[in-house]
């Protein structure tokens, strides 16, 4: 292992890059209204939508845009949260790994300007559009770069189970979706959010640290891959209601779901994340119940239809996961409206 060079500090950072009055009061407005969607005092459903890897700051604000004007036509009935996910998971540990490790997904990797080129294009989103947005939290030191500046925090299917995640999960103040393993098993999840509702103690950042536990940890079914890699939904009416049961039997705070209609449960073949949108909006019509658990939705959405090899320059096309492209994004957003 090679020590390259020495991150700067969060509050270093913070302080070279600071976040203004009106960053901290669009945060403060937006973190308690997800905390009321979430506790069911607003009854609106939450929209976390855009790309799957937030890979370059032109394509990403041009999204951004374009959601702000739609968002200004659905607020009533939605509340949207942007996906502005800067870090990315690998299966096997090696690809393009997002914006922190190669704010130029065409060059090498540098922490530091990555790190620099994530929270500018963060403020930037939140300065332009009034968004303030959702990170995937794949590395629990990180958070504290963003911490003044995020809404919602996903904890991946890779990542629940790990302690470390868990224990953060549960002092980082804003709503924070444990998404089901990759295997599938539910009640992985529900200890991970179990633990994350509880107050912790535990080292962070050479600190040792306290926490009061974080009631708007929920879960965020994705689906999931069985023995033989083959991809299995988890959306349907009666995945919502066992998830349901779950949570009565549990005494967990403010049950909660989010479900993700890409990954396993679209099989990546994202077009069908418009059905699943209206199934799963379907199951909240059937059922007080349904309605009351379903918070929200997850949708991976770019201003272009499907992916792209890094270098081949398509703006606005993922170079990660495929994606929904405007043209189909913009319809669905408004028929969500209506059916909310």
């Amino acid at each position: 292992m090679e020590f390259v060079r020495k991150m700067p500090l969060p509050q270093e950072l913070k302080q070279a890059y600071p976040a203004d009055a009106q960053i901290a009061e669009a945060k403060r407005e937006r973190d308690q209204q997800i905390a009321d969607i979430l506790t069911g005092k607003d009854q609106r459903l939450l929209l976390i939508i855009g790309p799957c890897s937030a890979d370059r700051e032109d394509a990403v604000l041009e999204y951004m845009h374009r959601l702000a004007r739609v968002n200004e036509q659905v607020k009533e009935k939605l509340m949207i949260v942007p996906r502005v996910y800067t870090n990315k998971p690998r299966t096997k540990g090696v690809g393009y790994k997002g914006m922190l490790h190669q704010p130029d997904p065409e060059k090498g990797e540098d922490m530091v300007a990555g790190i620099i080129a994530i929270r500018q294009m963060h403020m930037r989103v939140i300065r332009e559009t009034g968004f303030t947005c959702a990170e995937e939290m794949l590395y629990p030191s990180n958070h504290s770069y963003l911490s003044d500046l995020l809404s919602y925090v996903a904890v991946g299917a890779r990542s629940v189970e790990d302690q470390e995640h868990r224990l953060v999960a549960s002092g980082v103040g804003i709503a924070v979706g444990m998404k089901n393993p990759t295997a599938g098993d539910v009640t992985v999840m529900m200890n991970s959010i179990a633990a994350a509702q509880s107050r912790q103690e535990f080292i962070y950042r050479n600190w040792e640290v306290r926490t009061s536990g974080n009631p708007l940890a929920h879960a965020i079914m994705r689906g999931f891959v069985d023995s033989f890699g083959r991809s299995h939904p988890n959306y349907h009416y009666e995945n919502l209601r066992q998830l349901l049961e779950l949570y009565q039997q549990s005494g967990l705070k403010n049950p909660a779901v989010v479900v993700d209609t890409n990954h396993n449960n679209s099989g990546k073949q994202y077009m069908e994340q418009i059905r699943i949108c209206k199934d799963v909006m379907h199951s909240r019509s059937l059922s007080s119940d349904i309605h009351g658990l379903v918070k929200g939705l997850m949708v991976e959405s770019y201003l272009e239809d499907g992916c792209q090899k890094i270098g081949e320059g398509v703006f606005g096309k993922s170079i990660t996961d495929p994606c929904l492209g405007w043209e189909k994004t913009e319809p669905l957003i408004y028929h969500l409206a209506e059916m909310a």
